[in-house]
C-alpha cells in the first residue's frame, strides 16, 4: 500500500506541473488624445461562448464610476461577488498607455477566449467593448472604437 501511495504521489508530482503551465501575457492599451479627465478602463477575459471569465485589471479607483464600464460591470456582476483586490490602479490620461501583465493558463491561448477593454471618461463617452482581441499565442493588435487607439497582446 505504501509503495502504491508513493507511486501515485510521484506520478502526480511529475504530471501536475504540466497541467498548471501558465503563459505570461502582456496587454497594452494605448489611448487616443482627448480632452477631459483620465479614463477608467476595465480589462477582462471572456470564454469562447462569450460569457464572462475573469477581470484582469481595472484602471480607476473610485468604485462609483465602475458602473460606467457597462460591458464589464454587467458581465462581472453575473458571477456574484466581485473581488478586485490587487487588480486595480490609477486611471489613464489622454494619450496614455495601460500595460497589464497576466499569468494565464496555456490552455486559454488559441482556444477562443477574448480580451475586452471597456472605457469611460467622466462627462465624456462610455464604450463597452472599446477594443476586443482574441487571446492567441502569437502577438496581435487591433484598433479601438472609442478612447482606445490600439490594443495589443503578446507573450
Amino acid at each position: 500500500m505504501k509503495k502504491l501511495l508513493a507511486g501515485l504521489m510521484l506520478a502526480t508530482a511529475l504530471v501536475a506541473p504540466g497541467i498548471a503551465e501558465a503563459a505570461t501575457v502582456t496587454i497594452t492599451a494605448n489611448l487616443v488624445r482627448y480632452s477631459g479627465p483620465a479614463a477608467y478602463l476595465a480589462v477582462y477575459l471572456t470564454n469562447p461562448d462569450g460569457s464572462y471569465n475573469s477581470t484582469l485589471w481595472v484602471a480607476g479607483q473610485k468604485t462609483k464610476y465602475y458602473g460606467s464600464l457597462r460591458g464589464w460591470a454587467s458581465s462581472a456582476s453575473q458571477g456574484g461577488s466581485l473581488s478586485l483586490d490587487g487588480i486595480t490602479g490609477a486611471s489613464v490620461g489622454s494619450g496614455g498607455t495601460l500595460t497589464v501583465t497576466a499569468d494565464l493558463a496555456d490552455t486559454l491561448l488559441d482556444a477562443g477566449y477574448k480580451i475586452h477593454v471597456d472605457t469611460a471618461v467622466e462627462h465624456g463617452g462610455e464604450y463597452a467593448d472599446d477594443a476586443v482581441i482574441d487571446l492567441t499565442s502569437a502577438p496581435a493588435s487591433v484598433a479601438g472604437s472609442g478612447y482606445v487607439d490600439s490594443l495589443s497582446v503578446g507573450n
